[in-house]
């Protein structure tokens, strides 16, 4: 395993990964750099940089270490959980582990056809054209049948449990759920899946990073992004043409996800969050369009009816025009 650890270090040096996050430093020497803290708000350098050794301190924080701790840190993630995203980074995902994810998502979406409850559902959430269901490449997980499945075609208990596809009962990790496969540019980070009786909560695979902002690399190409929370916002605003839709899966964007969504100075970003005056979307918006403004982006919210989200908008009878008007008379704070 540290000859691994070595190696995942010696091809991403931690000066690199930085630089790859618009971290800006000033050489001081010819082997340190020092720059502002990415881990904490500060106004005055004290992030340092040792290229030659792999290694960094922070004399405001007093944190330090590796690439690998580094990353820990910055995206609030578990050693097991740092090595996959870094490996992502690299494009370094085990063979293995693409195919089983791969095959997963083939299963759920064969299993979508059979079951009459899975398509009631998609229709209740005002999703209707297949073609769309294909390319956001929508399943169904039954429960029950993914372990027997995956088993059948060698694939081990101990590698289903460890992917997170099943759980240490040998019980299927979805139970009658819509499922959405989600990816890194085309790299699988997770599966999202949604009960279709209200009965559980939404999830992801367990001990997996959610990734980051979904479709980037379609909704990421356009100059003008709508971002909303969920997935069943971005499915309807997909059907209705605006495919420069991407979600967060939830309000709360992780480090890597405003990272995307900043990286062009030009982008405008119209943010499509639950209406409850009072309540935890439109607050998050409010404060993300601030940050958004402080990088130097044009950030707007697009005014929903009272309490609801996209989602609910178009379920409740809207259409492409009455959502149009409202993105084009977005405000900005």
């Amino acid at each position: 395993m540290s000859d691994k650890l070595q190696d995942l270090k010696q091809r991403l040096p931690l000066l690199d990964y930085l630089q790859r996050h618009s971290w800006k430093a000033r050489p001081i020497g010819q082997e340190e750099f020092v720059g502002l803290c990415p881990l904490h708000p500060e106004s005055h350098p004290s992030f340092y940089v040792n290229a030659v050794k792999n290694v960094f301190y922070c004399h405001g924080c007093g944190r330090g270490g590796d690439l690998i701790r580094f990353v820990q840190l910055y995206l609030n993630l578990s050693f097991q959980e740092t090595i996959a995203h870094l490996n992502n980074e690299l494009g370094l995902s085990a063979p293995e582990e693409d195919e089983v994810l791969r095959e997963t998502a083939a299963f759920y979406q064969r299993q979508l056809n059979g079951h009459s409850e899975a398509w009631d559902y998609l229709h209740s959430r005002g999703l209707h054209d297949p073609r769309l269901i294909r390319q956001l490449n929508i399943g169904y997980a039954p429960g029950g049948t993914l372990r027997r499945h995956l088993t059948s075609m060698g694939y081990s208990f101990e590698r289903l449990l460890q992917l997170g596809l099943i759980n240490q009962h040998g019980h299927d990790t979805f139970y009658r759920r819509a499922i959405f496969p989600c990816f890194d540019g085309s790299r699988f980070s997770n599966f999202y899946g949604r009960s279709v009786d209200g009965s559980a909560p939404h999830r992801f695979l367990p001990r997996r990073p959610k990734g980051g902002l979904f479709a980037w690399s379609t909704a990421g190409a356009s100059p003008e992004v709508i971002l909303v929370e969920g997935l069943f916002d971005l499915a309807v605003l997909w059907q209705a043409g605006f495919v420069n839709t991407t979600c967060a899966f939830g309000t709360h964007l992780t480090p890597t996800q405003f990272l995307q969504l900043s990286d062009n100075p030009n982008r405008k970003v119209f943010i499509a969050f639950d209406s409850d005056p009072n309540g935890a979307g439109q607050t998050a918006a409010r404060s993300l369009v601030q940050r958004l403004r402080s990088v130097g982006l044009q950030a707007h919210i697009v005014d929903l009816p009272e309490g609801q989200d996209p989602n609910d908008y178009f379920v409740s009878g809207a259409t492409l025009s009455d959502f149009d008007k409202r993105f084009h008379m977005a405000r900005s704070l």
